[in-house]
């Protein structure tokens, strides 16, 4: 069973997140906000990609559900902390997290990665 207190633990140790204020919410961001902590503690909004969400709102209907509007279609997923262990809140966090670190110079897109391929 997490807590508010394991979220933002959680959260505060991945590189590079800082929290602030977010309407009624505490956000955690690196580049982009991945998560939101609801004002009584009890929720969190994580931020998937909406295969891992399908496959999260599958496997733990109890802990994890699409948020039901053009933000939950983002991957945009509500998280009942107290229906997840905190290792399985550390894994949801670092997924989502893993989402809004900066994209590197050092790794070249897909597509232009092929093209520089094929001109060889």
């Amino acid at each position: 069973m997490s807590t508010a207190a394991d979220f933002r633990r959680i959260a505060l140790s991945l590189e590079g997140t800082s929290e602030a204020p977010h309407f009624d919410r505490r956000a955690f961001k690196v580049r982009i906000t991945y998560a939101t902590l609801a004002a009584d503690g009890r929720t969190a909004n994580l931020k998937f990609r909406p295969d891992e969400q399908e496959m999260k709102c599958l496997i733990a209907p109890e802990a994890f559900a699409e948020i039901p509007n053009a933000w939950g279609k983002q991957g945009w997923t509500t998280v009942t902390l107290s229906k997840l262990k905190a290792a399985e809140l550390k894994h949801a966090l670092e997924t989502a997290w893993r989402h809004a670190l900066p994209k590197t110079k050092k790794t070249p897109p897909p597509a232009k990665a092929n093209a520089k391929a094929r001109k060889r």
